[in-house]
């Protein structure tokens, strides 16, 4: 009887996690379309004026990215980067669970360092500050570690499932990544956590599909080995992109000096490419739309995979919160893009759209940089609606997962957790 009051107990509060979360995560989302438009609108000022906008324009990212990142330096240094690397440190007992204030200097932080341009994700500061909003609420009702534990895996998936509008690829994260292993009391909390989220973003922001796409086909079985062969190409371009990631940060580490200075530099720079090329920054959600909505040259692609990749690595090396999900899912569009271009020039008979490799390139770049290939999956599907295209997402994440694996490269996010833990030392 005390087992089942017991279970019945967290089950409620996984889904006041949920709902707290939930619009915590969708104010959030709110914050950031509002400061993308505030940029668009700077930068439109600054190309009419470039004598006195160019400066305040650089001069604004500068200052915003150095804010966010004293901010962390100075409040709450775990609020840094992704911040799902210390919620997986958190479950484990490898470090403390975030307090409370987390939650105001990751919101701040991440709306004027991603709103400022620079190429992170919504996902992580709203898995972290959904981890944090757990970890209050377990406490506050004064639960046991084991409850406060499975409350804050599951307010994990719920951050994700409201920054995604994904409530299945929610509670799947909150399993395969965060916990590695099925474990029923916790299945029941993430599945709580993620309706209760999803309840209260889509009542403030709508149910609105993040990636809106024309109905996608992935062809016949006599595609497949196409699916493959591109799965392995985004398998070791994933790999790419976690040592190029992991050697930014090495390297800024060597530079040394105030993260202020440094993130004000990245800042700077990033202004600078935004008046020259405004589609280049941010998270790039707005780039994957418009690239598998519209006709893309594709001598362009290789530049744009280049200056996406190298925008993306520095901008976490910023110290700034801001997560790495869009960053990667927009390097894997660019890739699948170039793939399916090519292949629609050498076989132009065969019916398969371009954008309907891209799509699946961004669940199979996920799989192989985070291997967690369910969870990109079913993120993928239902940020498209592209339910059609299943068994070539499967048939690519098999290919790059393969990649990956047999490479030995380690997942994004435990190499970035080891990272944390030497730095602590």
């Amino acid at each position: 009887m005390r087992e089942l009051s017991g279970i019945i107990i967290l089950g409620a509060l996984s889904l006041l996690v949920g709902l707290v979360s939930g619009v915590i995560c969708a104010l959030f989302h709110m914050a950031l379309t509002h400061a993308d438009a505030l940029r668009v609108q700077a930068v439109t000022h600054a190309q009419a004026s470039p004598w006195v906008g160019l400066p305040l324009l650089v001069g604004g990212t500068a200052a915003a990215a150095a804010f966010a990142a004293g901010l962390v330096r100075r409040v709450a240094p775990e609020a840094s980067g992704s911040g799902i690397p210390h919620v997986e440190a958190v479950l484990e007992q490898e470090m403390q669970p975030a307090r409370g204030w987390l939650i105001p200097v990751k919101f701040t932080g991440g709306v004027l360092a991603i709103g400022s341009g620079l190429a992170l994700g919504r996902e992580g500061p709203s898995v972290q500050m959904a981890a944090a909003t757990a970890n209050v609420i377990g406490r506050f009702f004064r639960r046991n570690w084991e409850d406060r534990r499975a409350l804050l895996a599951g307010g994990a998936g719920a951050g994700l499932a409201a920054a995604f509008n994904a409530p299945a690829a929610g509670a799947v994260f909150v399993l395969e990544e965060l916990v590695g292993k099925f474990e029923p009391r916790i299945a029941v909390v993430a599945l709580g956590t993620s309706i209760g989220a999803i309840f209260a973003s889509r009542g403030l922001l709508g149910g609105a599909l993040d990636f809106p796409l024309p109905q996608l086909s992935g062809g016949g079985p006599e595609m497949l080995p196409l699916f493959l062969l591109m799965g392995v190409l985004v398998g070791l371009v994933s790999v790419v992109y976690n040592r190029s990631l992991l050697g930014t940060l090495r390297l800024a580490d060597r530079i040394g000096g105030p993260i202020e200075l440094r993130a004000a530099v990245i800042g700077g720079a990033v202004g600078l490419l935004a008046f020259a090329a405004p589609d280049l920054v941010g998270g790039g959600d707005a780039m994957v739309t418009r690239m598998t909505q519209e006709q893309v040259a594709l001598a362009l692609l290789p530049l744009l995979f280049l200056v996406r990749l190298l925008l993306s690595t520095v901008s976490y090396a910023a110290g700034t919160p801001g997560g790495l999900f869009a960053p990667m899912l927009a390097l894997g569009a660019i890739t699948g893009l170039a793939f399916g271009l090519i292949v629609q020039a050498l076989a132009p008979g065969l019916g398969v759209a371009p954008a309907a490799f891209a799509v699946v390139a961004m669940g199979a770049f996920f799989a192989g940089a985070v291997r967690a290939p369910l969870t990109g999956i079913i993120l993928v599907i239902e940020m498209t609606g592209a339910s059609d295209i299943i068994l070539p997402l499967l048939t690519a994440c098999f290919g790059s997962m393969l990649v990956t694996q047999a490479l030995r490269e380690p997942p994004i996010y435990v190499s970035l957790r080891e990272r944390a833990a030497q730095s602590e030392r």
